[in-house]
């Protein structure tokens, strides 16, 4: 398990009990009730610490490179799976991970950024950054399940659309203002999770929801902290400080009405276990599909522009 900088108290602690739970003597009822002492140690310390996070801490769970992933949450609850690859224009984008299945017996279209555990899968997936191709195959199959009357689920966790040269050749913006434009206008409901990172237009550019949820340790914004320290001071050393005044967090951004909900997580994060942090994932959708379900086509559309024109409240001065 990684441990970040602010739960090293958290790490000590629970190295201390490995220790004593590799003694020899470990059936020894003093070490026992040591080692139950500790732990609840443990408990109470993390719950401390947890309870208090800074935008920047809550930045950095985003980031851990044990948080589960688009392919981990398909794995644990989505029923017989079919993954649909390719844009027809020009390639297949591995960050985009999208294809048919099922939650509970209802069919759905899952599409959702993908990162990488190792060098290896990290460059495989372009480190969870799409180029215009992924956003074209996610327009591609958005209109697929929109044909065939299937909801669609998408999940967000991307540090920013590709920003290479090559990417803007392709046509990058064109790519995901056309998306926002066709997601305005289904007619089918569109549920969106941030799970991670919810960076700028690579993260909007597959997710502009009837319903849109962040999970308690992720953030969503224009921009990433550490650019904004960089255009800002010129450096990254002010990205805390960025990260601050940016409001990116799930807390932030249901106080600004931008976001219907916050998902709960594990405590310590859902890094620290997968099967709870997809359960919460899992009861969201379901919730969600069973609420929006009972929408026309024409109610869906209505809601979705209202929802989108609502953002950003502002009076006019005398």
């Amino acid at each position: 398990m990684q441990y970040l900088d602010f739960e090293k108290p958290i790490a000590d602690l629970e190295k201390k009990i490995e220790e004593l739970e590799n003694l020899s003597t470990v059936g020894d009822g003093i070490l026992k009730k040591e080692i139950a002492s500790l732990n609840k140690k443990v408990e109470e310390l993390r719950k401390s610490i947890f309870a208090d996070l800074t935008r920047w801490q809550r930045v950095q769970l985003a980031r851990h490179p044990d948080r589960p992933y688009t392919t981990d949450y398909i794995d644990n609850f989505v029923d017989d799976f079919v993954e649909l690859h390719g844009d027809r224009y020009h390639a297949d984008d591995k960050a985009i991970v999208a294809g048919l299945g099922k939650i509970d017996g209802e069919s759905v279209m899952i599409i959702g950024h993908q990162k990488g555990r190792d060098t290896a899968s990290r460059t495989y997936r372009n480190f969870g950054m799409a180029n215009p191709e992924g956003y074209r195959k996610a327009y591609r199959l958005m209109k697929l399940a929109e044909k065939f009357k299937i909801p669609i689920i998408t999940l967000l966790d991307t540090p920013g659309a590709f920003p290479g040269l090559e990417a803007e050749e392709r046509g990058q913006a064109e790519a995901i203002a056309k998306n926002l434009k066709m997601m305005a206008m289904l007619k089918v409901p569109l549920i969106t999770i941030v799970i991670g990172e919810g960076a700028s237009g690579g993260a909007i550019g597959i997710g502009m929801g009837n319903e849109v949820y962040m999970m308690e340790n992720t953030w969503y914004s224009v921009i990433s902290p550490e650019s904004c320290s960089s255009i800002l001071w010129k450096t990254w050393d002010y990205k805390e400080q960025a990260a601050a005044n940016l409001k990116l967090t799930a807390k932030d951004l249901e106080e600004l009405e931008v976001i219907d909900g916050v998902i709960p997580e594990p405590l310590g994060g859902a890094h620290r276990n997968h099967d709870e942090a997809a359960a919460l994932v899992k009861s969201q959708i379901v919730k969600s599909l069973k609420k929006l379900k009972k929408l026309s086509s024409n109610k869906l559309i209505e809601q979705r522009i209202e929802k989108y024109s609502s953002i950003g409240a502002f009076e006019i001065a005398k």
